[in-house]
């Protein structure tokens, strides 16, 4: 009678379960070594690492390469998104470039043709800005140009593009300025093109608001706010920022000037409107009352 062959299934089940018990038993030492707070332990943990870590640089480097080969992937294609913005920047900035110009040639052919005779007292000294107030109820910073400069209390001050404040304040080499954030500056202004004029006032907050405005209908975000003049404190014309609509609703304006970085201030040399004391000078001469009979005498 022939003998029945074993099945192999008879011994991969017993193999099996000794390969994993043995991988457990393994990992459970490896844990256990690795979790022993010993000197002897840490010195055995130190010498396999060294034995066993460096020479396994072969086989991180298909992950190490498969990162690096998506980070730069992924710069690549932040480069080519940059590239592009740039490229539309670079296009929009020609079109304004050319308006620009265009607007400069007509500017000066008007100012030709008008005989315009622009102010030379609107001269400026520029100064360096010291240190500021670094109080949270008064906007100021500090000039290191003053009445040796013949610097005057009063006096605009401008950033180079927008207006920061006024003098208020002048030693013999510093003077103070008080910014148009602060609380207590009141600043007449006009909103172009609506002709609106308002008062930008100081809350000590970023973006001052707009009080005293007759017709908000008229007023729109984005129009520019500029200096009249009024009062004599400050010339006209000069820029101060644009209309901005806060999330309550209420009308403000964003400055021109870069107050988070102000290093060198422009002052502004402006003695004010010279004011008329005798109206007969720009009139003109008054003509003699007339000597005699009145007309109706004379035809009776």
């Amino acid at each position: 009678m022939a003998k029945e062959r074993p099945n192999s299934s008879d011994y991969t089940g017993p193999l099996s379960r000794l390969l994993l018990s043995v991988m457990a038993l393994c990992l459970l030492a490896v844990f256990l070594v690795w979790r022993i707070d010993s000197p002897r332990v840490e010195r055995f943990r130190a010498q396999v690492t060294d034995q066993f870590v460096p020479n396994l640089d072969w086989a991180m480097a298909p992950v190490t390469g498969l990162i690096n080969l998506l980070q730069d992937f992924q710069s690549y294609q932040r480069l080519a998104e940059q590239n592009s913005e740039l490229r539309s920047e670079l296009r929009r900035m020609q079109a304004w470039k050319e308006a620009a110009l265009q607007l400069e040639q007509e500017n000066a052919r008007l100012l030709d043709l008008n005989n315009v005779r622009l102010d030379p007292r609107l001269t400026y000294i520029t100064g360096v800005v010291l240190a500021d107030s670094g109080s949270p109820f008064r906007q100021s910073v500090l000039l290191n140009v003053g009445g040796r400069d013949g610097v005057v209390d009063g006096w605009a001050t401008m950033d180079g593009i927008g207006v920061v404040g006024r003098i208020s304040g002048v030693g013999e080499n510093t003077s103070r300025v008080i910014l148009l954030t602060d609380a207590s500056s009141r600043i007449p202004a006009v909103i172009q093109p609506s002709g609106q004029r308002v008062i930008v006032s100081g809350d000590n907050s970023a973006a001052p608001p707009i009080e005293f405005l007759e017709d908000s209908d008229l007023v729109n975000p984005g129009q520019r706010v500029i200096s009249t003049g009024d009062g004599g404190v400050f010339p006209a014309g000069l820029l101060i920022g644009q209309v901005a609509l806060d999330p309550a609703g209420r009308l403000r304006v964003r400055l021109a000037a870069d107050y988070e970085r102000l290093e060198f201030l422009r002052v502004l040399r402006h003695h004010g409107i010279e004011p008329v004391s005798e109206t007969a000078q720009i009139i003109g001469p008054q003509l003699p009352e007339p000597q005699g009979p009145a007309p109706e005498d004379t035809d009776s």
